[in-house]
């Protein structure tokens, strides 16, 4: 009868289970800032209808679940007052499970690109990725993934503004021609303001660029005829003092054509014999 009895116990691992609500644990590598609430309300109603159709992952640790991917299904299921979800467990090392975090949701469309860069950092930063590295496991360029990285030059500031006013990846790109935040948040107050889309953002800029320039150059050249002023005047003064102290010293300007040519004559004080 026993032998007829007989159970196989299995690894519930890579295989969907239904797990408590209360039981998973938030990720804490989220690379996602922001949730739009009207897209979770939106998910929370086809839950509803539908159930979830595609089931979280998550890992095990003791007795509860850390979610590896899935965190918009979670909180409309929470909505929706589940106490249940169907997950996939995978038996991973808290590292993977990061990187999984991370490539699955750079990989979301709806990923904004200042999300995107970080989660990018990350992967590189903290788990030893170089940028082709990276690239390789997000199937994109290594190009791309550089161009990602460099939104970060951005100050917390202007990310915000450029993510407030719904500004594009390419607004964000064209003001890192700016090297100073202060001229950076200068235009970005115009494109805001006017409403400038990508083009003519990146004519504004072009064109401050070329002021600031030009004001650059003026100054250089304020600067080598200040000089030469103060070159000037300390020859007429060493002539004055000279003749202050009774030797008959004299300057002339000569204007040429390319230059200007001072002269200074000092006669030679003959000894008495």
């Amino acid at each position: 009868m026993a032998g007829f009895l007989s159970f196989t116990k299995e690894k519930q691992v890579n295989k969907v289970l239904e797990v408590a609500v209360e039981d998973i644990l938030p990720n804490p590598y989220q690379p996602r800032s922001d949730f739009e609430q009207s897209d979770i309300s939106s998910l929370a109603e086809s839950i509803s209808q539908n159930g979830i159709l595609q089931p979280l992952t998550v890992r095990r640790i003791g007795d509860k679940f850390e979610l590896i991917a899935g965190e918009r299904r979670l909180r409309a299921a929470k909505s929706c007052e589940m106490e249940f979800v169907p997950c996939i467990v995978y038996d991973i090392s808290q590292r993977e499970s990061a990187i999984l975090a991370l490539v699955e949701n750079i990989q979301r469309e709806d990923l904004s690109f200042f999300d995107e860069a970080l989660a990018i950092e990350k992967l590189i930063k903290y788990y030893g990725m170089t940028q082709e590295d990276a690239a390789a496991k997000l199937g994109k360029a290594q190009s791309t993934i550089a161009n990602k990285l460099r939104l970060l030059r951005l100050t917390e500031d202007e990310r915000k503004l450029i993510v407030q006013f719904e500004l594009t990846e390419r607004h964000a790109r064209a003001l890192l021609k700016l090297g100073s935040a202060e001229d950076r948040l200068n235009i970005l107050e115009k494109v805001v303001h006017n409403k400038l889309n990508v083009e003519r953002t990146e004519k504004l800029i072009d064109d401050y660029i070329g002021c600031q320039k030009e004001k650059n150059s003026y100054k250089k050249r304020s600067a080598v005829f200040q000089n030469v002023k103060i070159f000037v005047n300390t020859i007429n003064k060493a002539v004055q003092t000279m003749q202050a102290a009774g030797i008959s010293a004299d300057s002339k300007k000569i204007q040429n054509e390319n230059y200007i040519e001072y002269r200074v004559r000092i006669p030679i004080q003959k000894k008495s014999s």
